[in-house]
Protein backbone atom coordinates (compact mmCIF):
# COMPACT_ATOMS: atom_id res chain seq x y z
CA UNK A 1 0.00 0.00 0.00
CA UNK A 2 1.27 3.51 -0.99
CA UNK A 3 1.51 5.56 2.04
CA UNK A 4 1.32 9.50 1.32
CA UNK A 5 2.53 12.71 3.57
CA UNK A 6 -0.33 14.62 5.45
CA UNK A 7 0.30 17.51 2.93
CA UNK A 8 -0.04 15.43 -0.55
CA UNK A 9 -2.92 14.38 -2.76
CA UNK A 10 -4.04 11.07 -3.98
CA UNK A 11 -1.39 9.77 -6.74
CA UNK A 12 -3.18 7.97 -9.68
CA UNK A 13 -1.73 5.16 -11.64
CA UNK A 14 -2.99 4.30 -14.74
CA UNK A 15 -2.34 3.66 -18.38
CA UNK A 16 -2.49 6.27 -21.40
CA UNK A 17 -3.72 5.25 -24.49
CA UNK A 18 -1.34 5.27 -27.86
CA UNK A 19 2.23 5.96 -28.11
CA UNK A 20 4.59 3.20 -28.19
CA UNK A 21 5.25 0.19 -25.99
CA UNK A 22 7.63 -0.08 -22.77
CA UNK A 23 11.04 -0.29 -23.97
CA UNK A 24 10.52 1.46 -27.58
CA UNK A 25 10.79 4.85 -27.22
CA UNK A 26 8.66 7.90 -27.24
CA UNK A 27 6.10 8.04 -30.18
CA UNK A 28 3.94 11.04 -30.77
CA UNK A 29 0.87 11.42 -31.49
CA UNK A 30 -0.60 10.96 -35.40
CA UNK A 31 -1.75 14.49 -35.54
CA UNK A 32 0.75 16.21 -32.93
CA UNK A 33 -2.04 16.62 -30.21
CA UNK A 34 -3.28 18.75 -32.20
CA UNK A 35 -0.65 21.09 -32.36
CA UNK A 36 1.08 22.56 -35.38
CA UNK A 37 5.16 21.95 -34.96
CA UNK A 38 8.44 22.69 -36.97
CA UNK A 39 9.47 20.17 -38.90
CA UNK A 40 11.75 17.71 -37.39
CA UNK A 41 9.67 17.73 -33.93
CA UNK A 42 6.34 16.29 -33.10
CA UNK A 43 4.04 16.27 -30.13
CA UNK A 44 2.02 13.92 -27.88
CA UNK A 45 -0.84 15.28 -25.29
CA UNK A 46 0.72 14.74 -22.45
CA UNK A 47 -2.00 15.17 -19.76
CA UNK A 48 -4.80 16.69 -19.09
CA UNK A 49 -4.97 19.06 -16.00
CA UNK A 50 -7.66 21.40 -14.74
CA UNK A 51 -6.67 24.64 -15.37
CA UNK A 52 -2.52 24.39 -15.56
CA UNK A 53 -0.78 27.69 -15.66
CA UNK A 54 3.16 28.00 -15.61
CA UNK A 55 5.30 24.62 -15.90
CA UNK A 56 8.32 23.43 -14.39
CA UNK A 57 10.29 19.95 -15.44
CA UNK A 58 12.81 17.87 -13.28
CA UNK A 59 15.03 15.27 -14.07
CA UNK A 60 14.18 12.41 -16.77
CA UNK A 61 11.11 14.74 -17.81
CA UNK A 62 8.65 14.97 -14.64
CA UNK A 63 6.71 17.57 -15.05
CA UNK A 64 5.47 20.16 -12.24
CA UNK A 65 2.40 22.04 -13.18
CA UNK A 66 0.63 24.98 -11.25
CA UNK A 67 -3.00 25.40 -11.38
CA UNK A 68 -5.56 28.30 -11.09
CA UNK A 69 -7.78 25.91 -8.57
CA UNK A 70 -4.84 25.41 -5.91
CA UNK A 71 -1.71 23.49 -5.73
CA UNK A 72 0.68 21.50 -7.68
CA UNK A 73 0.14 18.89 -9.72
CA UNK A 74 3.13 16.75 -10.73
CA UNK A 75 2.65 14.26 -13.97
CA UNK A 76 6.05 11.17 -14.62
CA UNK A 77 5.70 9.32 -17.87
CA UNK A 78 6.63 5.67 -16.39
CA UNK A 79 6.98 3.99 -19.82
CA UNK A 80 8.09 6.44 -22.08
CA UNK A 81 5.03 6.81 -24.54
CA UNK A 82 5.06 10.37 -24.14
CA UNK A 83 1.66 10.36 -22.20
CA UNK A 84 2.07 10.88 -18.41
CA UNK A 85 0.53 7.85 -16.33
CA UNK A 86 1.08 8.85 -12.65
CA UNK A 87 0.13 11.87 -10.77
CA UNK A 88 0.44 13.53 -7.78
CA UNK A 89 -0.81 16.84 -6.10
CA UNK A 90 0.64 18.98 -3.49
CA UNK A 91 0.09 22.20 -2.16
CA UNK A 92 -3.78 22.83 -2.09
CA UNK A 93 -3.94 23.52 1.63
CA UNK A 94 -2.25 27.07 0.57
CA UNK A 95 -5.53 28.26 -1.11
CA UNK A 96 -7.07 28.81 -4.72
CA UNK A 97 -4.90 30.35 -7.09
CA UNK A 98 -1.62 29.93 -8.27
CA UNK A 99 0.82 30.49 -11.05
CA UNK A 100 4.71 30.69 -10.26
CA UNK A 101 6.36 27.51 -10.32
CA UNK A 102 10.22 26.71 -9.95
CA UNK A 103 12.95 24.22 -8.94
CA UNK A 104 16.13 23.82 -7.83
CA UNK A 105 18.12 20.66 -6.41
CA UNK A 106 16.62 20.38 -3.55
CA UNK A 107 13.52 22.75 -4.24
CA UNK A 108 10.61 23.16 -5.22
CA UNK A 109 9.16 26.82 -5.26
CA UNK A 110 5.54 27.19 -5.98
CA UNK A 111 3.62 31.01 -5.15
CA UNK A 112 0.27 31.32 -4.86
CA UNK A 113 -1.76 34.71 -5.02
CA UNK A 114 -0.23 36.37 -2.20
CA UNK A 115 3.01 34.06 -1.14
CA UNK A 116 5.57 32.05 -2.06
CA UNK A 117 6.23 28.34 -0.88
CA UNK A 118 9.24 26.40 -0.54
CA UNK A 119 8.86 22.55 -0.45
CA UNK A 120 12.34 21.09 -0.08
CA UNK A 121 12.67 18.57 -2.88
CA UNK A 122 14.84 15.50 -3.85
CA UNK A 123 15.36 15.01 -7.33
CA UNK A 124 13.30 11.71 -8.68
CA UNK A 125 10.49 12.39 -6.65
CA UNK A 126 6.67 13.44 -7.60
CA UNK A 127 6.36 14.65 -3.94
CA UNK A 128 8.04 17.35 -1.42
CA UNK A 129 9.84 15.91 1.78
CA UNK A 130 7.96 17.86 3.59
CA UNK A 131 4.46 20.42 3.88
CA UNK A 132 6.00 23.57 2.23
CA UNK A 133 7.84 26.71 4.28
CA UNK A 134 6.58 30.30 3.49
CA UNK A 135 9.23 32.22 1.91
CA UNK A 136 7.24 35.68 1.26
CA UNK A 137 4.12 36.11 2.66
CA UNK A 138 1.37 38.91 1.95
CA UNK A 139 2.10 40.10 -1.22
CA UNK A 140 -0.44 42.21 -2.59
CA UNK A 141 -3.46 41.21 -4.70
CA UNK A 142 -6.37 42.32 -6.75
CA UNK A 143 -5.82 43.23 -10.64
CA UNK A 144 -2.98 41.61 -12.14
CA UNK A 145 -3.21 38.97 -9.15
CA UNK A 146 -1.05 36.56 -10.17
CA UNK A 147 2.62 36.08 -8.90
CA UNK A 148 5.62 34.80 -11.39
CA UNK A 149 8.52 33.39 -9.87
CA UNK A 150 11.99 32.91 -11.39
CA UNK A 151 15.18 31.52 -9.51
CA UNK A 152 18.76 33.77 -9.76
CA UNK A 153 22.13 31.93 -9.50
CA UNK A 154 22.94 33.56 -6.65
CA UNK A 155 20.17 32.94 -4.41
CA UNK A 156 18.05 35.35 -5.40
CA UNK A 157 14.21 34.50 -6.02
CA UNK A 158 12.08 37.01 -8.22
CA UNK A 159 8.36 38.07 -8.13
CA UNK A 160 6.85 39.99 -10.55
CA UNK A 161 3.86 42.14 -8.93
CA UNK A 162 1.63 43.66 -11.26
CA UNK A 163 -0.41 46.42 -11.57
CA UNK A 164 -3.46 46.77 -9.52
CA UNK A 165 -5.71 47.94 -13.09
CA UNK A 166 -4.88 48.74 -16.56
CA UNK A 167 -3.41 52.15 -15.61
CA UNK A 168 -2.67 53.71 -12.39
CA UNK A 169 -5.62 53.51 -10.01
CA UNK A 170 -3.96 54.57 -6.57
CA UNK A 171 -3.13 57.83 -5.10
CA UNK A 172 -1.57 59.44 -7.65
CA UNK A 173 -3.52 58.66 -10.50
CA UNK A 174 -4.81 61.78 -13.32
CA UNK A 175 -7.83 63.05 -13.17
CA UNK A 176 -9.74 62.15 -16.58
CA UNK A 177 -9.19 65.01 -18.70
CA UNK A 178 -6.56 67.38 -16.55
CA UNK A 179 -3.56 66.58 -17.97
CA UNK A 180 -0.97 67.01 -14.63
CA UNK A 181 2.24 69.22 -15.05
CA UNK A 182 5.17 67.40 -14.79
CA UNK A 183 7.24 66.39 -13.10
CA UNK A 184 4.09 63.89 -13.08
CA UNK A 185 2.81 62.66 -9.52
CA UNK A 186 4.16 59.68 -8.32
CA UNK A 187 1.46 56.73 -8.75
CA UNK A 188 1.47 54.97 -5.46
CA UNK A 189 0.57 51.96 -7.51
CA UNK A 190 4.65 51.64 -8.34
CA UNK A 191 5.47 51.63 -4.38
CA UNK A 192 4.61 48.00 -4.48
CA UNK A 193 2.92 46.63 -8.03
CA UNK A 194 3.85 47.26 -11.29
CA UNK A 195 7.70 45.28 -10.94
CA UNK A 196 9.91 42.69 -10.39
CA UNK A 197 11.25 42.42 -6.84
CA UNK A 198 14.03 40.44 -5.32
CA UNK A 199 13.88 38.59 -2.01
CA UNK A 200 16.12 35.62 -0.53
CA UNK A 201 15.45 32.34 -1.99
CA UNK A 202 15.95 30.13 1.10
CA UNK A 203 14.72 32.86 4.04
CA UNK A 204 11.25 32.26 5.84
CA UNK A 205 8.71 34.38 6.92
CA UNK A 206 10.07 37.46 4.31
CA UNK A 207 7.67 40.39 3.50
CA UNK A 208 7.41 42.95 1.24
CA UNK A 209 9.63 45.43 3.57
CA UNK A 210 12.42 42.55 2.87
CA UNK A 211 11.96 42.73 -1.22
CA UNK A 212 14.27 44.85 -3.11
CA UNK A 213 12.43 46.63 -5.76
CA UNK A 214 14.82 45.21 -9.05
CA UNK A 215 12.79 46.45 -11.49
CA UNK A 216 9.83 49.09 -11.82
CA UNK A 217 7.21 50.45 -14.76
CA UNK A 218 6.73 47.04 -15.86
CA UNK A 219 3.18 46.60 -15.62
CA UNK A 220 2.32 42.80 -15.76
CA UNK A 221 5.71 40.86 -16.62
CA UNK A 222 3.98 37.16 -16.45
CA UNK A 223 7.00 35.85 -18.42
CA UNK A 224 10.00 35.96 -16.39
CA UNK A 225 13.13 34.06 -16.64
CA UNK A 226 17.12 33.78 -15.95
CA UNK A 227 19.21 33.57 -18.94
CA UNK A 228 21.52 30.77 -18.06
CA UNK A 229 24.88 31.75 -19.29
CA UNK A 230 24.61 35.38 -17.99
CA UNK A 231 22.45 35.09 -14.73
CA UNK A 232 20.59 38.21 -16.24
CA UNK A 233 17.02 38.26 -15.93
CA UNK A 234 14.92 38.55 -18.85
CA UNK A 235 11.16 38.87 -19.00
CA UNK A 236 7.78 40.24 -21.48
CA UNK A 237 5.26 42.48 -19.61
CA UNK A 238 1.58 43.24 -20.65
CA UNK A 239 0.90 46.41 -22.34
CA UNK A 240 -1.88 48.35 -21.11
CA UNK A 241 -5.35 48.37 -23.25
CA UNK A 242 -7.82 51.46 -23.72
CA UNK A 243 -6.04 53.84 -25.66
CA UNK A 244 -8.94 54.19 -28.35
CA UNK A 245 -10.96 55.48 -25.67
CA UNK A 246 -8.67 58.54 -26.35
CA UNK A 247 -8.70 61.82 -28.50
CA UNK A 248 -6.32 61.17 -31.01
CA UNK A 249 -6.50 57.60 -31.28
CA UNK A 250 -8.10 55.16 -33.65
CA UNK A 251 -9.88 51.72 -33.63
CA UNK A 252 -6.76 50.29 -35.27
CA UNK A 253 -3.88 52.22 -32.83
CA UNK A 254 -5.99 50.40 -30.10
CA UNK A 255 -5.74 46.75 -31.42
CA UNK A 256 -1.97 47.70 -32.78
CA UNK A 257 -0.76 49.33 -29.46
CA UNK A 258 1.00 49.23 -27.30
CA UNK A 259 3.30 46.41 -27.74
CA UNK A 260 4.23 43.17 -25.69
CA UNK A 261 7.67 44.48 -24.30
CA UNK A 262 10.78 42.09 -23.76
CA UNK A 263 13.62 42.93 -22.97
CA UNK A 264 17.00 42.78 -20.45
CA UNK A 265 15.27 43.81 -16.62
CA UNK A 266 18.69 45.22 -15.09
CA UNK A 267 18.36 46.44 -11.55
CA UNK A 268 17.00 49.69 -11.57
CA UNK A 269 15.60 49.33 -14.82
CA UNK A 270 12.00 51.55 -15.36
CA UNK A 271 9.92 50.29 -18.07
CA UNK A 272 7.99 54.04 -17.77
CA UNK A 273 4.30 52.22 -17.00
CA UNK A 274 1.42 54.11 -15.80
CA UNK A 275 3.55 57.19 -17.74
CA UNK A 276 4.67 55.64 -20.83
CA UNK A 277 3.96 53.03 -23.30
CA UNK A 278 5.85 51.39 -26.71
CA UNK A 279 4.81 52.43 -29.66
CA UNK A 280 5.37 49.52 -32.11
CA UNK A 281 4.48 51.47 -35.09
CA UNK A 282 6.75 54.52 -34.37
CA UNK A 283 9.36 52.32 -32.52
CA UNK A 284 9.04 54.79 -29.66
CA UNK A 285 8.38 54.92 -26.19
CA UNK A 286 5.51 57.34 -25.77
CA UNK A 287 3.39 59.30 -23.46
CA UNK A 288 0.21 57.88 -21.98
CA UNK A 289 -3.09 59.86 -22.90
CA UNK A 290 -3.66 60.45 -19.05
CA UNK A 291 -0.24 62.64 -18.78
CA UNK A 292 -0.46 64.61 -21.93
CA UNK A 293 0.12 62.01 -24.60
CA UNK A 294 -1.77 62.76 -28.08
CA UNK A 295 0.30 59.61 -30.06
CA UNK A 296 2.76 61.56 -31.24
CA UNK A 297 4.17 63.18 -28.07
CA UNK A 298 7.43 61.03 -25.76
CA UNK A 299 7.84 63.27 -23.34
CA UNK A 300 9.99 62.00 -20.75
CA UNK A 301 8.96 58.45 -22.07
CA UNK A 302 12.50 59.12 -24.35
CA UNK A 303 14.43 58.09 -21.52
CA UNK A 304 12.65 55.12 -19.86
CA UNK A 305 14.23 51.06 -20.14
CA UNK A 306 13.29 50.15 -24.17
CA UNK A 307 12.46 46.81 -25.26
CA UNK A 308 14.69 44.60 -27.07
CA UNK A 309 11.60 43.19 -28.92
CA UNK A 310 8.32 44.73 -29.39
CA UNK A 311 5.84 42.04 -29.95
CA UNK A 312 2.50 42.47 -31.18
CA UNK A 313 -0.35 44.29 -29.10
CA UNK A 314 -2.25 41.86 -26.61
CA UNK A 315 -1.12 38.90 -27.54
CA UNK A 316 -0.71 38.52 -23.58
CA UNK A 317 3.07 36.80 -22.98
CA UNK A 318 2.24 34.01 -20.07
CA UNK A 319 5.46 32.20 -19.35
CA UNK A 320 9.32 32.22 -20.43
CA UNK A 321 11.83 29.05 -20.73
CA UNK A 322 15.48 29.58 -21.18
CA UNK A 323 17.16 26.38 -23.39
CA UNK A 324 19.42 25.06 -20.85
CA UNK A 325 23.33 24.44 -21.13
CA UNK A 326 22.42 21.01 -22.85
CA UNK A 327 20.64 20.85 -25.69
CA UNK A 328 18.94 18.16 -27.74
CA UNK A 329 16.64 20.13 -30.00
CA UNK A 330 19.09 21.22 -32.84
CA UNK A 331 21.53 23.74 -33.78
CA UNK A 332 18.58 26.48 -34.33
CA UNK A 333 16.97 26.28 -30.99
CA UNK A 334 20.51 26.04 -29.19
CA UNK A 335 20.62 29.17 -27.22
CA UNK A 336 17.77 31.39 -26.41
CA UNK A 337 14.35 31.65 -24.86
CA UNK A 338 10.22 30.02 -25.47
CA UNK A 339 7.44 32.34 -24.54
CA UNK A 340 3.62 30.83 -23.77
CA UNK A 341 1.36 33.62 -25.62
CA UNK A 342 -2.14 33.61 -24.34
CA UNK A 343 -3.93 35.52 -27.40
CA UNK A 344 -5.79 38.97 -27.45
CA UNK A 345 -9.12 39.37 -26.71
CA UNK A 346 -9.25 42.83 -27.85
CA UNK A 347 -7.45 43.68 -31.57
CA UNK A 348 -10.64 44.32 -33.21
CA UNK A 349 -11.64 45.15 -35.98
CA UNK A 350 -8.28 43.14 -36.53
CA UNK A 351 -8.11 39.62 -36.08
CA UNK A 352 -7.42 37.84 -32.55
CA UNK A 353 -3.98 36.85 -32.42
CA UNK A 354 -1.11 35.45 -30.21
CA UNK A 355 -2.09 32.08 -29.54
CA UNK A 356 1.21 30.47 -29.86
CA UNK A 357 4.87 29.80 -28.18
CA UNK A 358 7.44 31.43 -29.94
CA UNK A 359 10.96 31.41 -30.00
CA UNK A 360 13.73 34.04 -29.65
CA UNK A 361 17.06 33.03 -30.81
CA UNK A 362 20.71 34.39 -28.22
CA UNK A 363 23.77 34.83 -28.68
CA UNK A 364 26.34 35.47 -26.46
CA UNK A 365 23.84 35.64 -23.64
CA UNK A 366 21.58 38.73 -25.39
CA UNK A 367 18.84 38.45 -27.96
CA UNK A 368 19.02 38.93 -31.45
CA UNK A 369 15.55 40.93 -31.40
CA UNK A 370 14.66 37.97 -33.80
CA UNK A 371 11.84 35.04 -33.47
CA UNK A 372 9.90 32.76 -34.97
CA UNK A 373 6.58 31.03 -34.26
CA UNK A 374 7.17 27.34 -32.71
CA UNK A 375 3.97 26.13 -31.87
CA UNK A 376 0.24 26.62 -31.88
CA UNK A 377 -3.04 25.22 -32.28
CA UNK A 378 -3.56 23.48 -35.52
CA UNK A 379 -6.14 23.96 -38.54
CA UNK A 380 -8.15 27.53 -38.67
CA UNK A 381 -10.40 29.95 -36.85
CA UNK A 382 -11.10 29.06 -32.99
CA UNK A 383 -9.13 25.35 -33.51
CA UNK A 384 -5.97 27.36 -34.11
CA UNK A 385 -6.56 29.95 -31.38
CA UNK A 386 -5.40 27.89 -28.05
CA UNK A 387 -4.46 30.29 -25.18
CA UNK A 388 -1.08 29.08 -23.85
CA UNK A 389 -0.45 29.26 -20.08
CA UNK A 390 3.13 27.71 -19.64
CA UNK A 391 6.33 26.55 -21.27
CA UNK A 392 8.98 24.53 -19.76
CA UNK A 393 12.03 22.75 -20.97
CA UNK A 394 13.24 19.72 -19.52
CA UNK A 395 16.61 20.00 -18.03
CA UNK A 396 18.37 17.57 -19.94
CA UNK A 397 17.38 19.91 -23.46
CA UNK A 398 14.95 16.99 -25.07
CA UNK A 399 11.48 18.21 -25.16
CA UNK A 400 9.91 21.58 -24.59
CA UNK A 401 6.11 21.35 -22.60
CA UNK A 402 3.27 24.03 -22.85
CA UNK A 403 0.05 23.99 -21.52
CA UNK A 404 -3.40 25.67 -21.87
CA UNK A 405 -5.71 27.01 -19.28
CA UNK A 406 -8.40 26.87 -21.57
CA UNK A 407 -8.21 23.85 -22.68
CA UNK A 408 -6.51 21.96 -19.63
CA UNK A 409 -3.84 19.93 -21.75
CA UNK A 410 -0.37 19.95 -21.16
CA UNK A 411 1.62 18.94 -24.43
CA UNK A 412 5.19 17.16 -24.99
CA UNK A 413 7.34 18.39 -28.15
CA UNK A 414 10.09 16.59 -28.85
CA UNK A 415 12.76 16.55 -31.88
CA UNK A 416 11.64 12.87 -34.22
CA UNK A 417 14.32 10.32 -32.80
CA UNK A 418 14.43 11.93 -29.54
CA UNK A 419 13.85 10.59 -26.45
Amino acid sequence: MLRLPFWAGVVTIGLASGGAPPGQGPACDRDNGGLVVPAGFCATLFATVESPRHLAVGPKGDVFVSGTRGGVTALRDRDGDGHADTTATFGASYGAGGTGIAITDDAIYYAPNDKVIRFAWQPGSLLPSDGGTVIVRDLPTGGHTAKPITLGKDGSLFVDQGSPGNVCVGQGSPTRGAVPPEPFPVCADLEHRAGIWRYDARKPGQTLADGERWVTGFRNGMAIGVEPTTGVLWGATHGRDQLGLWPGYTVEDNAEKPAEEFGMLTKGSDFGWPYCYYDPIARKKMLAPEYGGDNVKQGPCARKSQPVIAFPGHWAPLQLAFVPARNLLGAAYASGAFIAFHGSWNRAPLPQDGFRIVFIPFKDGRATGQYSTFAKGAGSGPSSQIKLSGVAVAPEGNAIYMASDQVGKVWRIIPMGGK
